[in-house]
């Protein structure tokens, strides 16, 4: 029988850092209750992100150097099923985010807001129908969606995550393990700040591994091709960057940021639901993640639909999330991973509120 995942606080630790103010969410909630009595808030921002499985939108408003988060919204719409063997966006995903996408635009109609930004990755990158579709979604919503390179996620990704970085580093990797991708960004700290030295974007994901591997991938066999498949493609960038002997001088840090991480997390803290705020800065050692992902596999397919930090909508990419992560934790053993529940659409609305403090700078200095 399988051990029991670790209690919480069994050698896990927060990173200590200070929480940014995008992790409040006592805004929202104060304004699910209708309290009057709050502070007014300043402009509002939002931020958009179709990816290949996931529709989500953010919105917030200003708040020291993060921001406020005021509402938020995520749907499972499988925007690149079948992507992987025809090379393009069915009806019915299509029909899925459009769904979602109406979703997100009443809401926004309640709440008016300065900017918006609509980005979109993986699927409407490699589909032949990506660009049609987008013109789709701007009639029918409204939203007028960019497709952004392999390169910009990576950039956003470090943005919104810059502050789960400890000061004391030298390095860092940072793995988004997306639905149609994973992006890869290797990355220098100097004084607690870091720089892009490397990326590089890996064509697997959770979508296309459940999709290639099917029920193999709940097998043992099948869960270690998988992570062989993934592991050999990240080869390529080890040669470049030579990243597992700078681990093994010291000093890096692996920061993962993805369903798949929070869900290891939650698992290794054993929480009887998720909680974003329990999950994100929380450092795992090797041993922990290792032992949660073992958890996970071994719990099949049924027992991953009951799993709280699972549930049915999820249960086919879980594992091969864990596929990914065990390739990327084999190339790269490092000691521990921060885990991170933040990512495109943090910093998205990061670089929306930067410009906007630039432009509102500008007006002033011009008044004078």
């Amino acid at each position: 029988m399988l051990a029991p995942p670790p209690k919480p606080g069994d050698n896990l630790k927060m990173m200590p850092v200070q929480a940014p103010a995008e992790l409040d969410t006592a805004a929202s909630c104060s304004e699910a209750r209708g309290d009057q009595t709050r502070r007014p808030f300043g402009p509002a921002f939002a931020a958009l992100d179709l990816g290949t499985n996931n529709c989500r939108m953010l919105v917030g408003t200003p708040s020291g150097d993060g921001f406020r988060v005021l509402d938020s919204f995520s749907r499972i719409v499988r925007l690149g099923e079948g992507l992987h063997s025809t090379g393009m966006l069915n009806e019915a995903a299509m029909d899925r985010a459009i769904g979602a996408l109406q979703a997100c635009a009443a809401r926004l109609v309640r709440r008016p807001v300065r900017g918006v930004r609509a980005i979109a990755t993986e699927a409407c990158r490699r589909a032949a129908n990506g660009p049609a579709f987008l013109c789709r979604v701007k009639q029918e919503t409204g939203f007028d969606f960019g497709i952004i390179s392999s390169r910009e996620e990576a950039e956003l990704a470090l943005e919104s995550c810059t502050p789960l970085l400890p000061c004391d580093g030298r390095r860092a990797l940072l793995f988004d393990i997306g639905g149609g991708s994973t992006e890869l960004a290797w990355v220098r700290l100097t004084n607690g700040r870091p720089e892009l030295i490397g990326y590089d974007s890996l064509p697997v994901g959770v979508v296309t591994l459940a999709e290639r591997w099917g029920d193999a991938g709940f097998t043992a066999e099948g869960f270690e091709a998988m992570v062989a498949d993934v592991a050999d493609r990240l080869r390529s960038f080890e040669k470049v960057h030579c990243i597992a002997r700078e681990i093994r001088d010291g000093g890096v840090r692996l920061l993962g940021t993805s369903g798949t991480v929070t869900t290891l997390a939650g698992v290794a803290l054993n929480l009887e639901r998720y909680r974003r705020l329990a999950v994100d800065g929380v450092e795992l050692c090797s041993q922990e993640a290792a032992d949660a992902l073992s958890h996970l596999r071994a719990l099949g397919r049924e027992g991953l639909m009951l799993h709280p930090c699972v549930g049915p909508e999820r249960v086919e990419f879980v594992l091969p999330g864990c596929a990914v992560f065990a390739a990327i934790t084999r190339v790269w053993p490092a000691p521990h991973v921060i885990v991170a529940d933040r990512g495109l659409r943090e910093g998205v609305l990061l670089r929306l509120m930067r410009a906007d403090r630039l432009r509102q700078g500008r007006r002033r200095g011009g008044c004078r």
